[in-house]
Protein backbone atom coordinates (compact mmCIF):
# COMPACT_ATOMS: atom_id res chain seq x y z
CA UNK A 1 0.00 0.00 0.00
CA UNK A 2 1.45 3.26 -1.33
CA UNK A 3 2.01 5.78 1.38
CA UNK A 4 -0.04 8.47 0.51
CA UNK A 5 -3.22 5.69 0.71
CA UNK A 6 -1.94 4.70 4.37
CA UNK A 7 -2.43 8.45 5.18
CA UNK A 8 -5.36 8.83 3.85
CA UNK A 9 -7.05 5.94 5.85
CA UNK A 10 -5.92 7.25 9.11
CA UNK A 11 -6.85 10.60 8.54
CA UNK A 12 -10.37 9.34 7.32
CA UNK A 13 -10.97 6.85 10.13
CA UNK A 14 -9.65 9.52 12.48
CA UNK A 15 -11.55 12.49 11.60
CA UNK A 16 -14.63 10.39 10.79
CA UNK A 17 -13.91 8.36 14.16
CA UNK A 18 -14.02 12.00 15.59
CA UNK A 19 -17.25 13.11 14.28
CA UNK A 20 -18.98 9.32 15.56
CA UNK A 21 -17.64 9.71 18.83
CA UNK A 22 -18.62 13.56 19.21
CA UNK A 23 -22.82 12.32 17.98
CA UNK A 24 -22.31 9.29 20.75
CA UNK A 25 -21.68 12.14 23.17
CA UNK A 26 -24.44 14.15 22.09
CA UNK A 27 -26.70 10.82 22.31
CA UNK A 28 -25.65 10.18 25.74
CA UNK A 29 -26.79 13.87 26.63
CA UNK A 30 -30.07 13.99 24.32
CA UNK A 31 -31.92 10.61 24.63
CA UNK A 32 -33.93 11.67 21.66
CA UNK A 33 -31.01 11.59 19.01
CA UNK A 34 -30.72 7.29 19.99
CA UNK A 35 -33.80 6.57 17.98
CA UNK A 36 -31.64 7.34 14.71
CA UNK A 37 -30.04 4.61 15.44
CA UNK A 38 -32.57 2.54 17.05
CA UNK A 39 -33.95 0.00 14.53
CA UNK A 40 -35.25 -2.84 16.45
CA UNK A 41 -34.83 -4.80 19.69
CA UNK A 42 -31.14 -5.97 18.90
CA UNK A 43 -29.95 -3.07 16.63
CA UNK A 44 -30.14 -0.77 19.29
CA UNK A 45 -28.33 2.36 20.46
CA UNK A 46 -30.78 3.33 23.24
CA UNK A 47 -30.67 -0.07 24.46
CA UNK A 48 -26.59 0.47 24.67
CA UNK A 49 -26.74 3.60 26.12
CA UNK A 50 -29.43 3.06 28.94
CA UNK A 51 -27.64 -0.37 29.84
CA UNK A 52 -25.51 1.09 32.75
CA UNK A 53 -22.50 -0.73 31.07
CA UNK A 54 -21.24 1.87 28.65
CA UNK A 55 -18.48 3.51 31.69
CA UNK A 56 -14.64 1.49 31.30
CA UNK A 57 -12.38 2.35 34.15
CA UNK A 58 -15.02 4.98 35.24
CA UNK A 59 -14.90 7.07 31.76
CA UNK A 60 -17.50 6.77 29.89
CA UNK A 61 -16.74 4.92 26.31
CA UNK A 62 -17.73 7.75 24.26
CA UNK A 63 -15.22 10.11 25.64
CA UNK A 64 -12.54 7.04 25.11
CA UNK A 65 -13.34 6.80 21.63
CA UNK A 66 -12.85 11.11 21.18
CA UNK A 67 -9.53 10.66 23.33
CA UNK A 68 -7.87 7.86 21.24
CA UNK A 69 -9.05 10.02 17.68
CA UNK A 70 -8.05 13.20 18.57
CA UNK A 71 -4.20 11.16 19.50
CA UNK A 72 -4.82 9.08 16.35
CA UNK A 73 -4.72 12.58 14.29
CA UNK A 74 -2.22 13.88 16.37
CA UNK A 75 0.32 10.73 15.42
CA UNK A 76 -0.77 10.96 12.22
CA UNK A 77 0.09 14.55 11.70
CA UNK A 78 3.34 14.27 13.54
CA UNK A 79 4.05 11.33 11.74
CA UNK A 80 3.55 13.06 8.27
CA UNK A 81 5.70 16.04 9.48
CA UNK A 82 8.45 14.01 11.03
CA UNK A 83 8.75 11.09 8.38
CA UNK A 84 12.12 10.07 8.84
CA UNK A 85 11.35 9.04 12.61
CA UNK A 86 9.88 6.01 12.30
CA UNK A 87 9.11 6.13 16.11
CA UNK A 88 6.25 8.41 15.70
CA UNK A 89 4.75 5.61 12.88
CA UNK A 90 5.21 3.22 15.37
CA UNK A 91 3.61 4.42 18.39
CA UNK A 92 0.68 5.75 16.30
CA UNK A 93 0.38 1.57 15.32
CA UNK A 94 0.39 1.10 18.76
CA UNK A 95 -2.25 3.74 19.52
CA UNK A 96 -4.17 2.22 16.83
CA UNK A 97 -3.83 -1.37 18.59
CA UNK A 98 -4.97 0.07 21.66
CA UNK A 99 -7.83 1.18 19.82
CA UNK A 100 -8.66 -1.63 17.89
CA UNK A 101 -8.74 -3.95 20.87
CA UNK A 102 -10.61 -1.30 22.80
CA UNK A 103 -12.89 -1.51 20.25
CA UNK A 104 -13.04 -5.75 20.58
CA UNK A 105 -14.18 -5.33 24.10
CA UNK A 106 -16.70 -2.69 23.69
CA UNK A 107 -18.04 -5.17 21.10
CA UNK A 108 -18.02 -7.64 23.56
CA UNK A 109 -19.44 -5.72 25.86
CA UNK A 110 -22.34 -4.90 23.97
CA UNK A 111 -23.15 -8.40 22.12
CA UNK A 112 -22.85 -10.77 25.06
CA UNK A 113 -23.37 -8.79 28.16
CA UNK A 114 -26.50 -6.04 26.83
CA UNK A 115 -27.52 -7.85 24.15
CA UNK A 116 -27.76 -5.29 21.28
CA UNK A 117 -25.77 -3.50 19.00
CA UNK A 118 -25.69 0.42 18.47
CA UNK A 119 -24.70 1.41 14.93
CA UNK A 120 -22.80 4.61 16.03
CA UNK A 121 -20.53 2.38 18.38
CA UNK A 122 -19.95 -0.02 15.35
CA UNK A 123 -19.42 2.95 13.09
CA UNK A 124 -16.53 3.57 15.13
CA UNK A 125 -15.09 0.60 15.62
CA UNK A 126 -14.97 0.48 11.81
CA UNK A 127 -13.13 4.35 11.79
CA UNK A 128 -10.82 2.72 14.19
CA UNK A 129 -9.79 -0.82 12.14
CA UNK A 130 -9.21 1.86 9.12
CA UNK A 131 -6.77 4.00 10.82
CA UNK A 132 -4.74 0.68 12.01
CA UNK A 133 -4.73 -0.54 9.08
CA UNK A 134 -3.50 2.38 7.51
CA UNK A 135 -0.99 2.27 10.31
CA UNK A 136 -0.21 -1.08 9.78
CA UNK A 137 0.90 0.24 6.20
CA UNK A 138 2.47 2.84 6.98
CA UNK A 139 4.41 0.62 10.08
CA UNK A 140 5.79 -1.69 7.42
CA UNK A 141 7.08 0.83 5.23
CA UNK A 142 8.94 2.63 7.82
CA UNK A 143 10.28 -1.29 8.80
CA UNK A 144 11.63 -1.59 5.47
CA UNK A 145 12.81 1.70 5.27
CA UNK A 146 15.23 0.96 8.35
CA UNK A 147 16.39 -2.02 7.25
CA UNK A 148 20.12 -2.22 5.07
CA UNK A 149 19.95 -2.81 1.79
CA UNK A 150 21.00 -6.47 1.08
CA UNK A 151 24.49 -7.12 -0.74
CA UNK A 152 24.67 -7.41 -4.16
CA UNK A 153 25.50 -11.18 -4.72
CA UNK A 154 29.33 -11.38 -6.91
CA UNK A 155 29.17 -12.56 -9.87
CA UNK A 156 32.60 -13.89 -9.19
CA UNK A 157 32.12 -17.71 -8.81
Amino acid sequence: MRARTCRSLIALGGALGLVVSIFSALEFYDASLTAVCTVNGFISCSKVANSGLTMTFGVQDYLWGMLGFVVILVLAALSERRRQDNRITYLLLLVTSAGVAFSVYFLYVELVQIGALCLVCLSAYLCGVAAWIGAIGLSQRAYRRSRPAAPEPSAEA
